[in-house]
């Protein structure tokens, strides 16, 4: 398996294959491997594709129901490398990954885009810069203005700071909480 760390092509999302019905147990484990053993620089995001769907019963009563989009596969947003590679492949329920065989073959961006798992920031649309003034409108710090200092990598979240006055406090607010200040 040493040639995983050298054909590293990055982030990227493969399909894992499970038994049926151990979807969310591999999904589980697989977070809580990923936070006790420290490896959120190589294993991103564990999603299981799902629909939600409205169904009513014989008495007209209407509930959202779950259903997995595909049965007994997870997916998994990974820097494929012989650690990260083992981690995935050893945990119980999973019966590998989708590809030829021991060969994890990654999603290509249609695929990911049809499966709908990720979504993407358009980059010319991302007016925030660092060292704009801004002002909040929501949340504790609602009507306070500031400086913008950074920027997640994600593009969800950044950090302002915020001149109360006596002094200055770094609040990190989401994207959506911030308004350019003219």
């Amino acid at each position: 398996m040493s040639d995983f760390d050298e054909m590293n092509l990055g982030p990227r999302w493969y399909v894992v294959h499970t038994y049926s019905g151990y979807e969310n147990k591999v999904k589980a484990n697989l977070e809580k491997i990923v936070e006790n053993r420290g490896l959120g620089h190589l294993i991103y995001e564990v999603t299981i594709p799902i629909e939600k769907s409205l169904v009513s019963n014989e008495k007209g009563q209407v509930k959202e129901v779950e259903t997995k989009i595909f049965p007994a596969y997870v997916l998994v947003k990974m820097t494929m490398t012989d650690e990260s590679w083992h981690v995935v492949r050893n945990i119980t329920g999973v019966t590998g990954f989708v590809g030829p065989g021991s060969k994890p073959v990654p999603l290509t961006e249609e695929e990911v885009a049809f499966f709908g798992v990720e979504t993407k920031v358009v980059e010319e649309n991302f007016i925030l810069k660092v060292g704009m003034k801004v002002k909040l409108v929501s949340g504790s710090f609602m009507g306070y203005e500031g400086v913008l200092q950074e920027i997640s990598e994600d593009r969800k979240q950044v950090t302002v700071l915020v001149s109360t006055g006596r002094r200055d406090i770094p609040v990190i607010v989401n994207v959506e909480d911030v308004c350019v200040n003219e």
